[in-house]
């Protein structure tokens, strides 16, 4: 008579995340900025690129439109770190805000924060709704 031995499988424990992640999402309203932000797509560009710079996140590219006169600018900054991307509707003084960082070699949650902020502050909404999420 052979010996059978019960096999039960083993699931391997859940891999550790390596890449958590913080996203940064605003909706300003009531926006009172300097109109070149909600209009001139090279000067939010710039604009921008200089804010990440300053919180010390990584510009990789960068695209920006602006929908003519009058009409808003759409862009996005491409970060080593993941991305910011923001919308400008001038007509209703209304803004779209998103930064979003990786966190794999470095935490990048206060650059991130600090890039939000100095955007926020910029657009100088009188009424924000903001939102943060963690990103695993």
């Amino acid at each position: 008579m052979k010996n059978y031995q019960s096999v039960v499988p083993i699931r391997p424990p859940a891999p550790q995340r390596q890449a958590t992640g913080l996203h940064l999402i605003g909706d300003l309203y009531g926006c009172l900025c300097d109109s070149r932000l909600m209009l001139d797509a090279d000067h939010l560009e710039n604009f921008c690129k200089e804010l990440v710079a300053a919180a010390g996140l990584t510009t990789v590219g960068s695209l920006f439109h602006s929908f003519g006169e009058g009409g808003g600018v759409t862009g996005a900054v491409v970060l080593a770190e993941s991305h910011l991307a923001i919308h400008t509707w001038p007509e209703s003084g209304y803004v779209t805000l998103d930064v979003y960082v990786c966190n794999y070699t470095e935490n990048n949650r206060p650059k991130a924060q600090k890039l939000f902020d100095d955007l926020q502050a910029a657009f100088n909404p009188a009424d924000p709704h903001l939102h943060t999420v963690d990103r695993a």
